[in-house]
């Protein structure tokens, strides 16, 4: 399994911007589809976004559709996620994670998981 990184995190006011990236390391990163994740308190683990091994396909959860948008590098073994107009519901503790298994949308195909990071957005 790879080892997985996530940083770009903090604080921000709602309308605002942030973007995390992930790094891997340890495994194949072009073959693996990534997503990302986030966890609020007292909440599930509810996926955001997912992009496949070439970048060529991507979903988001309505939640966050128009507003976030991932992509990746693979020559750099990093995903990204742009964070735009931030409203206060989006803080939470964000992961990326990965799956060889092929290009899923459900949480469940995830079988890795990395270090989160910590987004809060004041209102």
């Amino acid at each position: 399994q790879m080892q997985l990184v996530a940083s770009g995190g903090g604080l921000v006011q709602a309308g605002g911007s942030l973007r995390l990236s992930c790094a891997a390391s340890g495994g194949t990163f072009s073959i693996n589809t990534m997503a990302w994740f986030r966890q609020g308190p007292g909440k599930e683990r509810e996926l955001l976004a997912v992009i496949s091994r070439n970048g060529a396909r991507t979903y988001y959860a309505d939640s966050v559709r128009g507003r976030f948008a991932i992509s990746r590098d693979n020559a750099k073994n990093t995903v990204y996620l742009q964070m735009n107009s931030l409203k206060p519901e989006d803080t939470a503790d964000y992961y990326c994670g990965s799956t060889g298994l092929g290009y899923y949308t459900d949480i469940k195909y995830f079988t890795s998981w990395g270090q989160g990071t910590h987004v809060t957005v004041s209102s």
